[in-house]
C-alpha cells in the first residue's frame, strides 16, 4: 500500500473532522492574505493617487485634512481662501499649474466640486494618462449650468449626457436643502480609478454664486491643487506659507502626508493580523488534536500495516502527510475566503473613496501564506506521528481475551 493511498483513506475515513479543521485553516489563511493585500494595495493606491498633484494650498489648519478634502473628497473643508491667493500661487515661477476648487454641495450624497475647465485638460494621471470623456460628452462651459460627472457617480446616480438635476446644499444629503438651480450633464468622465470618479464637477463660478451661499464668499475657493516645476520648489513654498506665514497652509509633499495617515492607522492592521495569527495557531492545534485523538482508534490499523511490512518511518510519514494534506485543503479553500473578503473590502473602499484595488493582482503573500499554513499543519502532525511511530505491534494485535 502506497503512502498517498494511506493518507487518502485516512482522510476519507475521518471526513467530518477533516472538513471542519480544513475550514478553520481556510478562514485563517484567507484572513491573513486579505488583510495583508488590503493594507499594501491601499497604501500604494492612495499614495499613487496623491501623486497627481504635488501640493495643496488651503486655509490654515491640518495638512492631512486639507489633502483628504481636496484630493480624496473626504472630510470637511478647513475653510476658504481668497481668489487672490489662487492668482498669486498660479503666477508663482515655481508653480507649473494650479487649479482652484470649491466645495459645499452634493447630489444625493455625491459631492459637487466647482473648478475651471483647465483642470480637465491640464491634469495628467499616473502613467501619463489624460482625462477623457465617454462618447457623446463634452467639457462644461465656464459660465453655464452644466456638469461633468465622474464615472462611478454617474453609474450610481443613473446620470447620462443630457440629464438634468438640482444640487443640494451641504456635504451631507438632505432632501430639504435642495437648490433652485438646474444643471445639465454635459459629459461623463471615463473611469480613472481615482476619487475623481465619485465627484460631480461643475463650473467654479456656479458653485460660488449658488443660491443659499454666503455672497461675501462668492470669490473664495476651498483649496488650490498645485503641480510644481521642481521638488525643491515645494520646500521653498512650504517655508513661505507654513513657517514664515500664519494665514494659509501649504500641504507638501502629498505622498508623505498620505503615508503618515497609514502610519496612524497601522495599529488596526496589526490587530487584524494578530487575530489571523491566532486563528492560524488554533487551526494548527485542531489538526494536532484531531489526528492525535484518533490515534487510539487507529492503533490496530497501524499495527496491521506494520505486520504487513510497513516501516516505522512510513507510518510516521503517513501521519505527517495527512496533517499537511489537511493544511493543503484548507489553504486551497482559503483562496475562496480571500477573494470574497478582498472583493468586499475593495467595493467598500471604492464606494467611500473612489480608489480601486486590484483584486486579481499577484501578491507574494498569496504564495507565502499557504505554504506557511501547510508547514504549520505538518508541524502539528509531528506529535501524533510520534505516537503512531511508537505503536507496539505485538501488544496491539494480541487477542483481548
Amino acid at each position: 500500500m502506497t503512502l498517498p493511498l494511506i493518507v487518502y483513506r485516512s482522510l476519507r475515513q475521518h471526513a467530518l473532522s477533516t472538513l471542519v479543521t480544513a475550514g478553520s485553516i481556510a478562514l485563517a489563511c484567507g484572513l491573513l492574505m486579505s488583510v495583508w493585500t488590503v493594507k499594501t494595495q491601499s497604501e500604494v493606491a492612495f499614495t499613487s493617487t496623491g501623486t497627481t498633484f504635488d501640493a495643496v494650498l488651503g486655509a490654515r489648519g491640518s495638512k492631512l485634512q486639507l489633502v483628504l478634502n481636496a484630493i480624496f473628497h473626504l472630510e470637511a473643508s478647513p475653510g476658504n481662501l481668497a481668489y487672490a491667493d489662487y492668482e498669486f500661487i498660479r503666477r508663482h515661477p515655481a508653480v507649473r499649474a494650479a487649479f482652484p476648487i470649491a466645495v459645499g454641495d452634493n447630489l444625493r450624497g455625491y459631492r459637487l466640486v466647482g473648478t475651471l475647465p483647465e483642470l480637465f485638460t491640464g491634469v495628467e494621471l499616473a502613467g501619463g494618462r489624460k482625462l477623457a470623456l465617454q462618447p457623446g460628452g463634452r467639457w462644461f462651459a465656464p459660465e453655464a449650468h452644466e456638469a461633468v460627472v465622474g464615472s462611478f457617480a454617474a453609474a450610481r446616480l443613473g446620470l447620462k449626457v443630457g440629464d438634468v438635476f438640482h444640487p443640494f446644499h451641504g456635504l451631507v444629503y438632505d432632501e430639504r436643502n435642495q437648490h433652485a438651480e438646474t444643471y445639465t450633464v454635459a459629459g461623463v468622465l471615463d473611469a480613472t480609478n481615482t476619487p475623481m470618479d465619485r465627484v460631480i464637477w461643475i463650473p467654479l463660478h456656479g458653485l460660488q454664486t449658488m443660491t443659499g451661499h454666503d455672497p461675501r464668499a462668492a470669490t473664495d475657493v476651498s483649496a488650490v491643487l498645485i503641480q510644481l516645476r521642481t521638488p525643491t520648489a515645494g520646500f521653498m513654498l512650504d517655508m513661505m506659507y507654513n513657517k514664515q506665514g500664519n494665514r494659509l497652509t501649504f500641504a507638501y509633499p502629498v505622498g508623505t502626508i498620505i503615508a503618515e495617515l497609514f502610519s496612524k492607522i497601522s495599529w488596526f492592521d496589526r490587530v487584524l493580523e494578530l487575530v489571523a495569527y491566532l486563528v492560524a495557531l488554533v487551526a494548527a492545534g485542531s489538526v494536532l488534536a484531531s489526528i492525535y485523538n484518533s490515534m487510539s482508534a487507529r492503533q490496530r490499523d497501524l499495527a496491521i500495516l506494520r505486520s504487513l511490512g510497513a516501516r516505522r518511518r512510513m507510518i510516521f510519514g503517513a501521519v505527517v502527510c495527512e496533517a499537511a494534506a489537511i493544511g493543503l485543503l484548507g489553504a486551497l479553500a482559503g483562496f475562496a475566503v480571500y477573494f470574497v473578503l478582498l472583493a468586499g473590502a475593495a467595493e467598500v473602499i471604492r464606494t467611500q473613496t473612489g480608489v480601486v484595488l486590484q483584486v486579481a493582482q499577484r501578491q507574494p503573500v498569496l504564495a507565502v501564506c499557504p505554504a506557511a499554513m501547510i508547514a504549520l499543519c505538518a508541524l502539528g502532525g509531528v506529535v501524533p506521528a510520534l505516537k503512531a511511530y511508537r505503536t507496539p505491534v505485538a501488544a496491539t494485535l494480541a487477542p483481548l481475551s
